[in-house]
């Protein structure tokens, strides 16, 4: 009840992994896992709520009355399953993710429909992306409809949050990290799976428009065989000097070329990038093991491939862009990702050069494909590849 404090336990007809002998082998066992609820003595009151929510949201800036917390050991497996208070964890000061980054998170939205229902957008492909994190994080693996249970657990308490106004969103934030406290350099032996939520506004409040990207020369996101194909704070906290640099040069983003060459396109710092060809084809590099593989990214050449378009996934050199754009081959370019779904890119800026046009408007296939994509999100167009879960 709000305002007020009270507890209640539920069991929920599901299967956890309880690891057996080495525990990160993701071989579950059917132990049912029971959620504990605990509401807050603090949460906002109905008032306050709709305050933040009538408010500007922008993104990160507000949480949720509550948040998900289940453990993780080696002897017991995935226990201690609970919806409790949003607060601050309490960790050892010896606790390995402080000392050796091992650290994995996701980003996943829940949707509010005309009738009030509330969805969310392929949550097994986030929690398979969890998994593969997990797995070269040396960290467990959550089951994957462990982590689809798990937002639906905390919608269940904060369904509230979730904001009605066009192009907002409930932004869920599942990570994990090592909780062991020994600092001796192997994997750790005990865990935390946490989620906390966070009404999110339009990113684009004012409208979509085409931004400028700067080309890091001077740094690589991730090495070969490094940790780019997981979704990994380390990997975000190396862009964050470039992604200065490129704040310096009027940029809002940085982009990315590979390790190794330094000549084929990758990513940007947090998205994946499109090149859309005069001819009907739609371009994005490959994964490589250095690109993470995003959920907007596979979802959107899903429905280009439905629009019979022809989509290529292949080495991209930075060379095509900028010859490409010139000539006229190029017509448009974006970035995807979950927070913006689809950004236009009108320009790209680099040491001694600029292809595009900033003031360029959006393209067509780039607003087309946007527009598709939010609309199977928000319930207005049929979802025709099974892709929403309902939560509430």
């Amino acid at each position: 009840r709000r305002g007020g404090h009270a507890e209640v336990c539920l069991t929920r007809g599901i299967m956890c992994s309880m690891f057996s002998k080495d525990a990160r082998m993701n071989t579950p066992t059917a132990a049912p896992l029971t959620y504990r609820v605990t509401l807050s003595d603090h949460a906002r009151s109905d008032a306050q709520r709709a305050d933040i929510l009538a408010g500007e949201l922008g993104f990160g800036k507000y949480f949720t009355d509550h948040m998900v917390a289940i453990q993780w050991d080696k002897a017991q497996g995935w226990h201690d399953a609970q919806v409790r208070a949003y607060g601050p964890l309490s960790l050892d000061p010896a606790a390995s993710v402080l000392h050796y980054g091992q650290e994995i998170f996701e980003g996943i939205k829940a949707y509010r429909h005309a009738d009030g229902s509330i969805w969310t957008f392929r949550p097994e492909a986030n929690g398979a992306r969890l998994q593969r994190s997990a797995a070269r994080l040396a960290l467990p693996q959550l089951p994957v409809a462990e982590f689809t249970e798990s937002l639906r657990q905390l919608v269940a308490v904060d369904h509230a949050w979730v904001p009605s106004a066009p192009e907002s969103s409930l932004y869920f934030r599942p990570f994990m990290i090592a909780t062991e406290a020994f600092l001796g350099v192997r994997a750790a032996q005990a865990a935390g799976y946490y989620i906390i939520a966070s009404p999110a506004g339009a990113y684009f409040a004012k409208g979509v428009a085409p931004v400028s990207i700067w080309l890091s020369e001077d740094y690589a996101r991730a090495a070969k065989g490094g940790t780019g194909a997981a979704k990994c704070g380390g990997n975000y906290a190396a862009s964050l000097l470039p992604q200065q640099e490129a704040y310096a040069q009027g940029c809002s983003q940085v982009l990315f070329l590979d390790p190794v060459e330094g000549k084929y396109l990758e990513e940007l710092g947090g998205m994946n990038v499109f090149l859309v060809y005069q001819d009907g084809r739609i371009v994005t590099p490959e994964l490589s093991g250095s690109i993470l593989e995003g959920i907007t990214r596979s979802s959107i050449l899903q429905l280009a491939r439905d629009r019979g378009l022809t989509v290529e996934e292949r080495k991209v050199t930075i060379d095509e862009w900028k010859t490409g754009v010139a000539s006229g081959a190029i017509s448009e370019v974006f970035a995807c990702g979950t927070a913006a779904v689809v950004t236009p890119i009108g320009e790209l800026k680099g040491k001694g050069f600029a292809v595009g046009d900033i003031n360029a408007p959006a393209g067509e296939v780039t607003m087309s494909i946007r527009k598709e994509l939010t609309d199977i999100q928000y319930g207005r167009l049929p979802d025709r590849h099974g892709w929403l879960v309902k939560l509430a």
